[in-house]
């Protein structure tokens, strides 16, 4: 029985993670799936209320009693330093071995996109979870003196470096993609990118019938403008995953769109919507649940049951034809009016397919 931790969070997290709440507990009706669904306060209201962000005891219930987990969005005004933002979220990443951060970017309509032509798009981008300079190695001497010295380390380790070239790989393997893309910056980060660029080339061998291409990391923030469609399977280092994948987010609908899934292969996953936490509509219903829907569908994907998966991507796809989703996207629905209509969608899929 998969054990599914829901931890709302801050802002428009606690509203969206309540629709896919009701997206799973649909899916498991459907599929006939015993989930258990298991409520977390962690956020900044617990953080206020009783100066706690995360345990160590937390950590290790999440990662040795759960399956998987949903974050909804962490960010509140009232915590300035976002310091529980930090040790929830790059504490899971960290603690628990999430070294794969999923994003896929799917365009749903052309006139989603910000691209005066947009053809179809469908980026899937690998970014490395537990390294670079994430780690938080470095430090500072001479502060606010006009002396000051900063220094931040990228940390790679050909562990880390080799898994997540892997993980692109594979993925393209298995679901018939045939070019995976390595970005770095190897001309300017010799010994980081040297490491990278060898990585890859070796994993790469091992799978002739993909196409295998490295592109710096400025050259493709213009090409995702230019020509968005040459690439499939993207896979980088932490930093420049990170920037790469909130453009090809914009590029295909917004970030409000957008989920993502941090896992290690074989042990627990995370999975939260790209966008933050908008405390300024936090509340009003104007949140759009999509990202943290779509949420479910890599969930889903990930428990085995990718037919559930692509029948809500297919309901989305349909509510947004049907202009029937929330006012960012040029609808008049309500969060809840929005989920409710992808809802009855798959649920009309599952009533003609079965």
């Amino acid at each position: 029985m998969p054990r599914i931790a829901l931890i709302p969070g801050d802002g428009i997290g606690v509203e969206v993670v309540r629709e896919a709440r009701r997206v799973l507990e649909f899916i498991a009706e459907a599929e006939g799936a015993d989930f258990e669904l298991v409520d977390w306060d962690l956020g900044a209201d617990r953080f206020l209320r009783d100066g706690i962000t995360i345990t160590d005891e937390e950590f290790n219930a999440l990662d040795q009693d759960h399956d998987a987990v949903l974050l909804g969005a962490l960010g509140d005004p009232r915590v300035p330093s976002n310091q529980h933002a930090k040790d929830i979220l790059l504490g899971m990443r960290f603690k628990l071995d999430l070294y794969v951060n999923f994003r896929p970017c799917v365009l749903l309509s052309p006139s989603l996109s910000p691209l005066a032509s947009a053809p179809a798009l469908r980026l899937e981008i690998f970014r490395e979870n537990t390294e670079g300079e994430y780690t938080g190695m470095g430090g500072a001497m001479r502060v606010d003196t006009p002396a000051e010295v900063a220094i931040e380390e990228n940390i790679a380790t050909r562990l880390g470096v080799e898994r997540i070239v892997r993980a692109a790989f594979e993925y393209a393997d298995t679901r018939g993609r045939s070019r995976v893309t390595l970005v770095d910056k190897a001309n300017v980060m010799r010994f980081v990118g040297g490491l990278w660029r060898r990585v890859f080339e070796e994993v790469a061998s091992e799978y002739p019938h993909i196409e295998a291409d490295a592109m710096y990391v400025d050259a493709m923030a213009m090409d995702l403008v230019r020509r968005p469609e040459r690439y499939q399977v993207l896979v980088a280092s932490n930093l420049f995953g990170d920037i790469i994948s909130d453009l090809a987010a914009e590029i295909t609908g917004g970030l409000g769109m957008a989920p993502s899934a941090n896992i290690h292969p074989g042990r627990n996953a995370l999975f939260e919507p790209v966008h933050g936490s908008a405390p300024d509509i936090a509340g009003q219903e104007k949140a759009n649940p999509i990202g943290a829907i779509r949420c479910v569908a890599l969930m889903m994907d990930h428990f085995g049951l990718r037919a559930a998966g692509e029948r809500i991507e297919s309901s989305v796809v349909t509510c947004f034809e049907n202009g029937q989703t929330t006012e960012d996207l040029g609808g008049s629905l309500s969060t809840t009016e929005a989920a409710t209509a992808i809802i009855d969608h798959v649920r009309s899929a599952y009533a003609e397919h079965g």
